[in-house]
Order: C-alpha cells, then structure tokens, then sequence
C-alpha cells in the first residue's frame, strides 16, 4: 500500500496507476477553458487553502493512518500531475511529467527551494521530487500564539506551486516565468485587504496573516514590506502586474480574499462590497465570484468538525444561510425555466422530495447529480455546475428547489405519484 512518509511513493503511485488501482480521469472538456478547469478540479480538494480534505485521483486509498502533512504532499503531487496533464493530453508519461517536475523546481525561486536542491543530485528523479515535495509543505510556525493553527496548516500557500507550474509548463521556453516572491506578496496583499474590508482587524485575521506569512518565506526585505502593508493596510494598487495575464491566478487571489472574510465570520455589508470591488479590479465576473463563495463556503461547512478554528456553529450556521440564500436567488431568476425542465422529469422530483426528509442513498444522489447537470445546460447563469465540483453545491441546491416551485406543481407531482 501507498506510504507517502516512505521513500519511494512515487514509484509506488505509478505503479498503482499502472494497474489500475488508481484512475487518472479528467480531461478538459471542449466547452470549459483550461485554466478554469484547472481551478475547478482542484477547488475541491482543499489545496487552495492548503488543507488536504481529499485527494483528486487517489480517493480510493487507505489514509487514516497518514498525517496531515502526508496528505498535503500527495495533494500537491496529484495537483502538479493533473496540470501537466491537462497542459499535456495527448502526450503525457510518467517519466516526462517527472522531469518536467524536476526542471521546474529548478527553476523555483523560492528560497527553500533554491538552498535544497544542490542537495539530492545522487538520487532518482522520483526521489529528487519526493524530497522537494515533503520541503514545500513543511514549515515552522511555532511562534504563533495560537497553536490550533500550527495543528491545521502546513504551507498554506502550497497552491502557487501549481499555479507556478502551470505557468512553466506554457511559458518554459522563454526566458521569464512569474516569481514566487512575487506571486506571494500579492497574495498577503489580498489576505490584507480582506482583513481591513469591514474596517477593523480581527486577532483570528492577525493569526491567519502570520500564518500566511510563515508560509510565503520570503526574504527579510519582502517580509518587511508585507508586514507593513498589514499593520498600516493596502491598497489595490499595490497589486503587481502579474495579474493581468494568469486568470488562475486572479481566481486564487478572489478565493483567498472570501476564505478570510467567511472563515471568521458571516461577510459584512462592507465586505461584500470588497469582494465586488476585488471583483471588478481582477477583471473577473459574477459567475467567478459565485464560484468562489460556494467553493469557500462549503469547504468550511465540510471541514468544520475537522479544523478548529473552523469549528464555530454560529459562523457555521451563517456560512450556510447565507450559501441558501445566494443560491435560492440565483435558481430564482430561471425558475420558470428550470420547474419545466424537472416537471418533465418525475424521477428528479421524488428524489428531490426525498431529500427534504431524509439522507439519498449514493445510487441515488448520483442520479440526481446526472439528471441535474442535463438540465442546466442550456442555463447559461447555472454553467458553474458543469465545471469540475460544481456539483459540491447539490446538498444545497437539494434543499432550496423545492422551495422555488410553485406549490400547485408540488400538489399534482404528489397526486401523480400516488
């Protein structure tokens, strides 16, 4: 079995592939963009705020046994993998994605990264990107206060790994690629504009920011400079170009921003408007930002009972109320449309009935998922559930149809039931 604190794992994960114990599946479909299904895929996983809470191809496997670090550094190797492959689809092998691994940690400009490698030139190829992998989400965080955070965070900002990578794989033959250092200090920017967005700085957002902070190790010098962004506040033109041309990027930046605001606390007026406004400064649109308030928003419904600083049940409440609501309105502008297209289907219905009351079976949420997606693809403002983990939203979607169909349509769907 699969031991990702054991030397060799990675030969052991191929070999699993190779027997089909582990299945390689995802390929971008035609109508969805690359980058976006990139960020798609993965949202689901948790890495986009650095917690491992599943894995994106290895699912299967045993990993009660594994810590939490472990976890994080299959993540990343998974993540890496299947951007090389959606950069690669028709090309890819497991010795090609390992030496592109290779070649662009080697090109890394993080510090930690920079001091390690000269150190593991005798060993495989496999083995050289075993040890960087278990570098990249090790840090040290012991001068914080609060210790439940060192309990839950590794590297935090492990997913500019891949959205570094991602940029290598297109770009690697010119000259410059997009620094770390760079990449990081806009990302401490965003964590502080969403810290000041209701007008005062929380001790939980004071923590979260050192964690970050911790993560990004930066020089003395950028250190400074984001320290004193946080203690003074920033602004969005302290932005860095590198926005305007990696999408996957901006989409990091829009899902960071709702992590802080929602991981505290239900948003303010005033940070609702900050998002909005970041919105528009990263030159997104609403149907990114819905996706990046659903992705937070249930990745801390699903993770509260897991990380304790998560672990409130009145933010937890709110966080759901407010999921419902957003949603229930969203559903509410193609209601006509869309209590047509279920009316038409009478399986959906009793599922979703079903649902109301009591738990579906596995069988039958798949169903669902199924007969769902069929219909809103002819929805354009319901396009997020045909992305990758678009279909995390259906627990909630479960809930809030029924209250969106007129009751008429619910009385003869029970009187054509019986």
């Amino acid at each position: 079995m699969l031991s990702p604190g054991s030397k060799g794992w990675i030969r052991k994960y191929f070999d699993l592939v190779d027997r089909g114990q582990i299945l390689l599946r995802g390929d971008v479909p035609d109508h969805v963009g690359r980058d976006e299904f990139i960020h798609a895929a993965l949202g689901r996983t948790g890495i986009t705020f650095g917690y491992p809470s599943r894995l994106l191809f290895a699912k299967e496997l045993k990993d009660e046994n594994w810590t939490v670090e472990e976890k994080l550094k299959l993540l990343l190797f998974e993540s890496l993998l299947h951007v090389y492959r959606a950069n690669h689809p028709d090309k890819y092998l497991h010795d090609a994605f390992i030496e592109s691994v290779n070649d662009f940690y080697g090109h890394h400009s993080a510090r930690s990264v920079m001091r390690m490698l000269t150190f593991f030139m005798k060993e495989s190829p496999e083995e050289r990107v075993e040890a960087i992998l278990t570098k990249r989400v090790d840090i040290k965080v012991n001068y914080l206060e609060n210790t439940f955070w060192v309990n839950y965070f590794n590297n935090v900002l492990i997913y500019l790994d891949v959205i570094l990578f991602n940029d290598f794989l297109q770009h690697r033959k010119k000259s410059t690629f997009f620094n770390y250092d760079e990449l990081a200090m806009n990302a401490l920017t965003a964590i502080t504009l969403a810290a000041y967005s209701d007008g005062q700085v929380e001790k939980k957002e004071k923590d979260m920011f050192a964690v970050f902070l911790a993560s990004a190790n930066l020089s003395d010098l950028h250190r400074s400079l984001a320290e004193e962004r946080f203690e003074n506040g920033a602004h969005f033109e302290d932005f860095t170009d590198c926005l305007q041309d990696n999408r996957l990027f901006r989409r990091f930046l829009l899902d960071l921003s709702t992590f802080v605001i929602f991981s505290n606390h239900d948003a303010a007026t005033e940070e609702r408007e900050h998002l909005h406004l970041l919105r528009d400064h990263l030159r997104l649109d609403d149907n990114d930002l819905n996706s990046s308030l659903a992705l937070t928003e249930q990745f801390i419904i699903n993770n509260s009972d897991k990380i304790q600083f998560l672990d409130d049940t009145n933010s937890i409440e709110k966080v759901y109320g407010s999921l419902s609501k957003r949603w229930v309105k969203v559903l509410g502008r193609n209601k006509d449309k869309l209590v047509t297209e279920i009316q038409q289907s009478r399986e959906l219905v009793a599922l979703i009935r079903k649902s109301t009351k009591q738990e579906l079976t596995k069988e039958e949420k798949e169903a669902v998922k199924t007969q769902f997606l069929d219909i809103v693809k002819s929805m354009p403002s319901l396009a997020i559930f045909m992305l990758p983990g678009g279909t995390l939203l259906l627990p909630i979607i479960l809930k809030v149809i029924p209250d969106l169909m007129p009751s008429s349509f619910r009385d003869n769907e029970v009187e054509n039931k019986d």
